[in-house]
């Protein structure tokens, strides 16, 4: 493997498979499989989990809810979606721990950096919940926060397309895509691999983010083999 320890951000959405709201029972059983694939290879790694098929606190907030509440109530909306994966990783015997950025000591543990490096050196797969545990961060930024606080080699951006395109391919199939880009070309062309705070912050720390298709089965034990499977963004 050429990364040794990464961090799987997945969106909220591609946990609701073919629904059209909450968790689909097969997609998160597949999301389970792939992640069992890498674990067996001996790569650690740590999951960030959207929650936009539950709630999105910028949606709630541009209908009038209060920002700060509408995040809060997404932060506690992707503590749902880990205690899911964590479920699913569990059954097949995968040991996974889930850590959030918001205490709730009934059902995971509090983040603690040093506790989550430890949690990986044996081989756990750890769940970071909560994103930030503040509002007006979104879940693109947590996960590049986190990354760079466990010492991640690469951060992966699991999708429903196979990398970043210079167009929305699922409206416009002339959409061009990109084998690799620069973390300036991103933020100067609104490329939209995820905000600006996340891509600022991962340029400023030289970390490189991979961008492929998490529908094709095995792609993220190829993407931590460093095979090309998607968009890398270096500096």
């Amino acid at each position: 493997m050429k990364y040794k320890r990464i961090l799987l951000k997945i969106s909220g959405e591609a946990l609701m498979g073919s629904e059209s709201f909450g968790i689909s029972p097969e997609m998160i059983q597949y999301v389970a499989s792939e992640i069992q694939a890498v674990h067996a290879e001996d790569v650690q790694h740590a999951l960030v989990i959207g929650a936009g098929n539950i709630f999105r606190g910028v949606a709630g907030a541009s209908k009038g809810m209060d920002r700060a509440n509408a995040d809060y109530m997404g932060m506690l909306a992707t503590v749902i979606n880990s205690l899911a994966v964590q479920d699913a990783l569990e059954q097949k015997s995968v040991e996974t721990r889930v850590m959030s950025a918001i205490g709730m000591q009934s059902v995971c543990e509090p983040y603690i950096r040093r506790r989550a490096l430890r949690h990986m050196a044996k081989g756990r797969v750890v769940i970071l919940a909560a994103g930030t545990g503040n509002p007006y961060f979104t879940t693109d930024t947590a996960a590049v926060l986190r990354a760079l606080e466990i010492e991640a080699d690469v951060i992966m951006k699991a999708t429903r397309v196979d990398g970043v395109y210079d167009l929305d391919p699922e409206k416009h199939p002339e959409a061009v895509r990109f084998d690799t880009l620069t973390y300036t070309q991103v933020l100067q062309d609104n490329l939209r691999v995820m905000d600006a705070a996340g891509i600022s912050l991962a340029r400023d720390e030289k970390l490189p983010i991979m961008v492929f298709n998490m529908k094709k089965a095995g792609n993220i034990v190829k993407a931590a083999a460093g095979d090309k499977v998607g968009t890398l963004v270096v500096e």
